[in-house]
């Protein structure tokens, strides 16, 4: 028997070493609530992980970025459903100035009434703005209103969806020549209406893409919900932990270490029996 190496109490050591590492592994996990808590842990997992996480943050955006769009769109056409409701105004009354029960005395107030609707349609559309972008018309209200661009997705160039101009003006609507208007006749009623008319198609045109686009987006928003859902749960089986299956592993390390402390209690012991023979 050798005193000078105790070669049982080493191995002891070194088995113990290895289970207080695995032990101090679980417990980390078991805390964190993470399979991987640093490279060292998964290396291609981590990889993979971040790279879904990142993948996960972009479509997260998108998903705002649609959000924000279908709230600006909204404004845009509420702005222009009032600016409609101004046109079904404006043609009411010329039709009233275009009957013979109506006066001279009478169509001057109906004019007067159509300068002061126009000169509000033209406020609306110089007012309308998102975060001080304009949207129905350029803030001097003469010109219109530049396209948006709105990157719904991770892609810069396959996930932009882009409005159309648009001009929601007097003067782009040609009704400029009667805001200023304090006459009328019978026979110029009845020539507005026209123009009306064709203002209000415009009107309702812009309002139709707007419709179109906000669908676009809606279902585009809808669709990165599910890729963000998908996305996190592929990146949940990668990183986070199985609890179950770790406390299993903790467990197993807990009782290998005891019988690895009561392991090394032994071989020291034996070393005391050499003692014996000395006496």
């Amino acid at each position: 028997m050798r005193i000078n190496t105790n070669i049982a109490s080493l191995n002891a050591q070194e088995s113990n070493n290895n289970t207080n590492i695995a032990l101090n592994e679980s417990l980390e996990k078991l805390s964190s609530g993470l399979r991987i808590n640093k490279a060292a842990d998964d290396a291609s997992g981590l990889a993979i992980a971040d790279k879904l996480r990142t993948q996960a943050t972009s479509v997260r955006q998108g998903i705002d970025n649609g959000n924000s769009a279908v709230a600006l769109l909204q404004i845009a056409d509420k702005s222009m459903a009032e600016q409609s409701n101004i046109l079904d105004t404006v043609k009411a009354k010329l039709i009233q100035a275009n009957t013979a029960t109506t006066s001279s005395a009478g169509r001057a107030s109906i004019a007067l009434d159509i300068s002061k609707l126009l000169t509000q349609l033209d406020n609306i559309s110089k007012s309308t703005n998102y975060n001080g972008t304009q949207l129905i018309s350029n803030a001097a209200g003469t010109s219109s209103a530049p396209a948006l661009n709105f990157q719904i997705g991770e892609n810069a160039t396959a996930n932009m969806i882009q409005t159309t101009a648009i001009n929601s003006n007097t003067t782009a609507l040609s009704l400029n020549a009667y805001t200023s208007v304090t006459t009328m006749t019978a026979a110029s009623a009845a020539t507005a209406q026209g123009t009306v008319d064709t203002a209000i198609t415009t009107l309702n045109t812009y309002r139709g893409a707007i419709g179109s686009i906000q669908n676009q987006i809606e279902s585009a928003v809808r669709n990165l919900m599910t890729q963000e859902t998908n996305i996190k749960a592929a990146e949940s089986i990668i990183r986070d932990v199985d609890y179950a299956e770790e406390s299993a592993n903790f467990n197993k390390s807990n009782i290998i270490s005891q019988a690895g402390a009561f392991a090394l209690s032994q071989a020291n012991q034996v070393q005391q029996n050499v003692l014996r023979l000395l006496q």
